[in-house]
């Protein structure tokens, strides 16, 4: 079983939703990097269950104990340990379909890999496991921000629902005064009532989650198999529930012509004063030829419906081997896309800072040196 992403930087996930904790194990982070709790606790409580209606009623606080890799406040070069200990899990409510895989779920899957499968919560295949995301996340945002990176993430589209009027300049704080995280607040009420429409008839329902990183240099990512935006999309697709990835247009680009969507580039003057090169549009979502090219890095995540849902479905029962119904308990989110922006900001970091790190960007033991 792989549980460790990143060349350089890296993250090993561990733990389950019903076992004792869940956390990570982060490598690769230099040295000389001011670290606290209270900077890994501020990410892990944007994807806390249990914080509006739309969410999962589990009450869990999720809070964060580092038991490595800190000396004196700051990163000492060793592996920084992680860990949020589950205080509020509830396996009672999962005995029932122990034998009974759930539709939409990995439950099979793992069975027939494994042959054996802690079906509490979903085990490790639970969305909760995205703990271990964030914990290394916030670790790769921090480091990003000495070099000047922002990392945002927002939900685009719920069902039906998309954002039309976002403030990109307003961004963090609109997404702040809505539970959807949305930039658009016209669009995040009507994609609350959707949601909670959905949770009232014992469903659920999907969306699109974009994520920017801004500041970023150009050059990041390798050619051909280290490309940039095939590691992005790695590791966005290992999120719970995504199906689908996008970087700049996507999926539109196969509905244009090269001249309406190529990026032209241009000479511009930077604050400092400084001639740069940019490009007049951003279609490429700042990766051309597997680089990073300069401009913002824009993805967009599809997330699926949360599988877990009160209505009776059909399933197989995998003891007698007879055709059953199912009918799940438990506390599940109505829509996770609004948690989900805190992963895919954290994921998007990981990538990042493993590649500043292989590119000469970041000095890859003590950030007090210089490159």
């Amino acid at each position: 079983m792989t549980n460790t992403i990143g060349k350089i930087f890296s993250i090993t996930s561990f733990g389950s939703s019903h076992g004792k904790a869940l956390g990570a194990v982060v490598d690769g982070c230099p040295a000389n990097l001011e670290l606290s709790e209270e900077d890994i606790q501020i990410e892990l409580n944007k994807r806390r269950p249990g914080t509006s209606a739309l969410t999962t009623s589990r009450q869990e606080g999720d809070k964060i104990e580092i038991v490595s890799g800190i000396f004196e406040g700051k990163t000492d070069g060793t592996p920084i340990t992680g860990i949020v200990y589950n205080t509020n899990q509830k396996s009672k409510d999962y005995s029932n379909i122990k034998n009974t895989p759930r539709p939409g779920h990995g439950d099979y899957c793992w069975m027939e890999k494994y042959g054996i499968y802690d079906y509490n919560g979903g085990g490790r295949g639970s969305g909760r496991i995205t703990i271990g995301h964030v914990i290394g996340g916030a670790i790769a945002k921090k480091l990003l921000k000495t070099q000047g990176i922002e990392i945002i993430s927002h939900v685009v589209q719920i069902g039906d629902v998309k954002a039309k009027n976002i403030d990109y300049e307003k961004l963090k704080d609109t997404i702040e005064k809505n539970n959807v995280k949305c930039g658009d607040l016209e669009a995040a009420k009507l994609m609350e009532e959707l949601i909670l429409s959905k949770k009232q008839d014992g469903d659920s329902i999907g969306g699109i989650v974009e994520t920017i990183a801004s500041g970023v240099p150009a050059g990041l990512g390798e050619p051909v198999f280290g490309k940039l935006d095939g590691d992005l999309a790695q590791i966005l697709m290992s999120i719970n529930a995504v199906k689908g990835v996008e970087i700049g247009l996507g999926f539109e680009s196969a509905k244009s012509s090269a001249s309406e969507i190529n990026d032209e580039f241009h000479y511009d003057t930077n604050e400092n004063g400084t001639k740069i090169i940019e490009t007049k549009t951003n279609n490429s979502g700042g990766i051309l030829g597997g680089m990073s090219n300069g401009m913002p890095i824009v993805s967009r995540i599809a997330v699926k419906p949360t599988p877990s849902i009160s209505k009776i479905q059909n399933t197989v029962d995998l003891e007698s081997g007879e055709n059953v119904k199912i009918e799940i308990s438990g506390r599940h989110d109505p829509c996770i896309c609004p948690r989900v922006t805190a992963v895919a900001e954290s994921a998007t970091a990981i990538i990042l800072v493993d590649h500043m790190i292989r590119g000469g960007f970041i000095h890859p033991t003590n950030l007090n040196k210089s490159i």
